[in-house]
């Protein structure tokens, strides 16, 4: 969601590092720059004014200017003033406190607040937490079908009392259900409002009152920019809440929520909702985001993203195939697999460092290759892909005919696995010729010729 501003910012530091001095017209001319990217952003104009402000009394100051890396001092202010927009981090959920604890998720219709249910349940399942849901939402059509749906395609509890009509007693009867289950945590589903209205505020009211929720969570669509903003600030105003959730921040949105909604309601944004799977929910980590932002990658983010993807003893198993050269198609089938887990190709991208960086731009990326990739690999017999060897031009062209492809693109894949393998071959006898050389180094003892003998 950030890339258009994080290519304008590169941009700007761009032109810095190719000044030998800074002088206070480059830092003001840099800042103009600056500005008029947050406010294509659509960063709120009062906290577009204060971060400008910020960042240029720290750029003059007289050891930033005579510095021999001013260009980098300067990106180290940016990044620093940039975190401080997003405020301190802060937990997810309140600790502590009594059992079933209960979680509301407030905002207006359309922001996403059920299948955000679902996706808090499963990342708080994920935690070895055991939630129920329950949906408060007798007037929007299908809208407890809909959390029954979610809830059952993420594996959760879902609490649906048939003959409790009332949102607030329904919330009530989840906690008691809760507690007889052995439930930890109740996600009350709230309604919302195409606007904010005084009947929808009372009866959240009335539900918050029956419930006494640890935790009030806005859920507000990234997409509409500064509306998401004002909306947080009035419910935030009425009913007190403690954190925000922020949906669709996989999107094109220009970012300007995010960077505005905690400088102006004054509360932190502790969720994200980044892709349209129930898996694709993460905590909101102010210093991975601003990184990515600025081009410097987050490899976090990534090893996170692929412990989830595989199980520990699987990659094990494909270490020790690698070390004895047993890597077979079938391996990189699994492997292609594992990266589609991990989430869209163009956001694993802004993980990595300096990728943004790169002359053009980041690397165009075609998520379809990977698909074609699997399908020349799924068309091939079990013993082809344990021994490509066996593939001659009549099995390619099979081949070819059974994926969809041309023989030129089965003959390509080949060759990048036949290389690939080459590759992992010289790298392993580069470690073992490491190793050998400890070896020796270990047997030899202390000094070069190893111990002395002393005479006598």
């Amino acid at each position: 969601m950030f890339d258009a501003l994080g290519n304008r910012f590169r941009d700007v530091f761009s032109t810095l590092r190719g000044e030998v001095r800074l002088t206070p017209e480059t830092v003001e001319s840099a800042l103009r720059q600056i500005r008029l990217a947050l406010l294509e952003a659509d960063v709120n104009f009062k906290v577009v004014k204060a971060f400008i402000d910020r960042v240029r009394d720290r750029a003059v100051d007289r050891a930033v200017l005579a510095s021999l890396t001013p260009a980098q001092q300067v990106v180290g202010i940016v990044r620093q003033e940039l975190l401080a927009l997003f405020g301190d981090p802060a937990p997810q959920l309140a600790a502590g406190g009594r059992r079933p604890q209960v979680v509301m998720l407030l905002g207006l219709q359309g922001s996403g607040k059920t299948t955000t249910s679902a996706k808090l349940g499963r990342w708080l399942a994920g935690q070895g937490r055991h939630p129920l849901l329950v949906s408060t939402d007798v007037r929007r059509p299908a809208a407890i079908t809909q959390l029954n749906v979610v809830g059952r395609e993420a594996g959760l509890r879902v609490h649906d009392p048939a003959d409790v009509p009332q949102p607030a007693e329904r919330a009530r009867s989840a906690v008691a259900q809760a507690r007889a289950l052995g439930c930890d945590v109740v996600i009350v589903d709230t309604a919302g409002r195409l606007h904010i209205d005084d009947p929808l505020m009372a009866e959240l009211e009335s539900i918050a009152a029956v419930v006494e929720p640890s935790d009030r969570l806005y859920v507000g669509d990234a997409m509409t920019g500064q509306d998401a903003v004002r909306s947080a600030g009035e419910f935030h105003q009425r009913l007190g809440i403690t954190g925000i959730v922020l949906t669709k921040m996989d999107g094109d949105a220009r970012g300007g929520a995010a960077l505005s909604i905690v400088a102006v309601v004054g509360v932190p944004i502790v969720f994200g909702g980044v892709g349209e799977r129930l898996d694709d929910f993460e905590p909101f980590r102010p210093e991975r985001v601003v990184s990515r932002m600025l081009g410097m990658g987050d490899i976090l983010t990534l090893v996170e993203r692929a412990e989830q993807a595989v199980t520990r003893d699987r990659a094990q198993e494909v270490e020790q195939r690698l070390l004895r050269d047993q890597l077979t198609l079938e391996d990189l089938r699994e492997q292609l697999g594992m990266v589609r887990r991990m989430g869209p190709l163009e956001q694993l991208a802004g993980f990595i460092p300096g990728l943004g960086a790169l002359p053009g731009g980041r690397p165009e990326i075609d998520p379809r290759e990977l698909s074609r990739t699997a399908a020349i690999i799924d068309s091939m017999t079990p013993e082809e892909r344990r021994r490509p060897v066996l593939i001659d031009g009549s099995r390619r062209k099979r081949i070819a005919r059974g994926s969809g492809v041309s023989v030129e693109a089965v003959n390509r894949l080949l060759r990048q696995f036949a290389q690939m393998r080459k590759m992992l071959k010289t790298v392993r006898g580069m470690a073992g010729r490491k190793r050998k050389s400890k070896a020796r180094r270990g047997r030899a003892g202390p000094g070069t010729f190893g111990p002395r003998r002393m005479p006598g």
